[in-house]
């Protein structure tokens, strides 16, 4: 496969967006700076950036979001995962992230130039296809998606990723109020987490640890709740919405073309 140097500069910045959702301190509940060391966390996210190059240049040679692309995603996204997983010495340290960055690249490869509502829709049209060599065993993610009817990873891609463009849309208003950047990047991470079904804390947690996270979201976006209150409710009670994490990488990926 023959990967361009615009395919190139997708990926890097689709990691770029990542790391920069990794080094967002304090983010409540989830990885940031107050680590005793993010060098695992960067290192995970460089792992990616081949297989987000080979996941654009599929896309670029397709020219269509169709289910032959999609098939050829969802083989590199798991080749990619498995780098990753050799890269932090099996840790998974970003595990999902490449299914909504992976789509969200190819997006972009199949509509250079492209806004983000066009960029999200050609994902979502992507996803909507069914990939046939996708492993047959659920994973805890569909399990769970099944279980409480929640719409989970799929469900916000094949939808054109509704929450990524709510993060764009509370970048864009915390800015417009005059905002330091990296609290309007809390803005978006919190707006994300008030609404989004991640079954990974359904998985862990359960509905109710899930509902905990979404109304505290809430309690902070309404000034109710101090920001690092809610940073502390959270990792006490060994809750991480690592899926919120993921669609910010999204959001800021796409801020920043």
């Amino acid at each position: 496969m023959v990967v361009t140097r615009e395919d190139e500069g997708l990926a890097r910045a689709a990691v770029e967006g990542l790391l920069a959702g990794v080094e967002l301190t304090p983010k409540p509940g989830l990885p940031d700076a107050r680590e005793a060391d993010l060098s695992g966390l960067r290192w995970s996210a460089l792992a990616l950036e081949p297989g987000l190059a080979a996941m654009a240049a599929a896309a670029r040679r397709t020219g269509e979001p169709g289910k032959g692309l999609r098939g050829e995603l969802g083989a590199i996204g798991r080749s990619t995962e498995r780098d990753m997983a050799r890269a932090d010495g099996g840790a998974a340290l970003h595990h999902g992230a490449v299914w909504p960055l992976g789509l969200l690249v190819a997006g972009a490869a199949l509509a250079p130039g492209g806004t983000a509502e066009e960029i999200t829709g050609l994902a979502g049209r992507i996803a909507a296809h069914p990939d046939g060599r996708a492993p047959r065993r659920p994973s805890p993610g569909s399990a769970v998606s099944v279980r409480y009817g929640a719409a989970g990873a799929k469900g916000e891609a094949r939808a054109g990723f509704p929450h990524v463009r709510r993060a764009l849309a509370a970048l864009r208003t915390a800015r417009d109020g005059g905002a330091r950047e990296a609290d309007t990047r809390i803005a978006a991470l919190l707006t994300v987490m008030t609404t989004l079904q991640d079954t990974g804390l359904l998985h862990a947690a359960g509905p109710y640890g899930l509902r905990e996270v979404q109304d505290g979201a809430r309690e902070v976006v309404a000034g109710d709740l101090p920001l690092d209150a809610f940073d502390r409710r959270l990792r006490e009670r060994d809750l991480h919405p690592r899926g919120s994490g993921h669609l910010l990488a999204a959001a800021l990926f796409l801020d920043a073309r």
